[in-house]
């Protein structure tokens, strides 16, 4: 605000996931390699406690005597995840929404000087003209960051190891390690492409002549993002900066 005072918007949104990102594991061996580097962490660890201490695991080996460099603790990691992995919120049968499906019976408000502000789940083409009207964060699957999501709980997997289970779906009783959640992660993505039983592919969506026309249905197009509850495409056909990740997960889960 204008005085410098600072008013927080309550959205249920991606950005909270963000900070998982910032996440990596170190080798011993590697370690052992680096004693330059060995000894300026121990360094920081011994003259900048205050400063250590938001970054975790860094002095307790964990498997494989790996250590562990992150901001988000494991519990609180385990509260993050118990909201992203929640089916009526950010998971979807096709990856994670950019925003929680709980706003689109509840939307977030906001008063300014008079104007009202409002936030909802929007899960395919946006109803506002920002960016355009072609640029939608406010429901639909973005590959990038899912791809990013997927190989952040890999890397906290590598450290936690099988004994740091979760539950997945949430609600559902069962637990799954990191590196499975990982999976089926990468398994919802790829089904955005691969056909269904019924021989559609959620990519398609609606349009009859990439489904059926034997001239089209089998080239699939790199969509810029996914309808959050169909996987159809959306935006631009050609995102394949970003959107052709695909074929990484595919190989990871070989086409399950």
């Amino acid at each position: 605000m204008p005085d410098g005072s600072h008013v927080p918007l309550k959205v249920r949104s991606l950005v909270s996931f963000i900070p998982l990102f910032a996440v990596e594991t170190i080798e011993p061996d590697l370690l052992e390699a680096l004693p330059d580097f060995k000894v300026r962490m121990d360094w920081f660890l011994k003259h900048r406690p205050q400063l250590a201490s938001l970054v975790s695991r860094w002095q307790e080996p964990g498997m494989g005597e790996r250590r562990l460099l992150a901001l988000v603790r494991g519990h609180r990691m385990k509260r993050l995840l118990k909201r992203m992995l929640d089916p009526e919120e950010f998971l979807s049968d096709y990856g994670i929404r950019a925003i929680s499906k709980y706003h689109a019976e509840h939307s977030y408000v906001y008063y300014l000087n008079g104007a009202e502000y409002t936030v909802r789940y929007e899960p395919g083409e946006s109803s506002s003209g920002v960016f355009g009207g072609n640029s939608n964060w406010r429901g639909p699957i973005w590959f990038p960051l899912n791809f990013l999501l997927i190989e952040t709980l890999q890397r906290f997997h590598h450290y936690y190891g099988d004994d740091f289970l979760v539950e997945c779906p949430t609600g559902s009783g069962q637990k799954l390690t990191l590196w499975q959640i990982a999976d089926q992660l990468s398994c919802r993505l790829t089904h955005i492409f691969l056909r269904a039983p019924d021989g559609r592919r959620p990519v398609f969506g609606t349009n009859e002549t990439f489904q059926n026309n034997p001239h089209w249905r089998d080239h699939v197009l790199f969509y810029e993002y996914f309808h959050g509850d169909t996987g159809a495409g959306v935006g631009a056909s050609h995102q394949t900066g970003w959107t052709a990740l695909v074929a990484k997960l595919l190989d990871q889960t070989e086409g399950r």
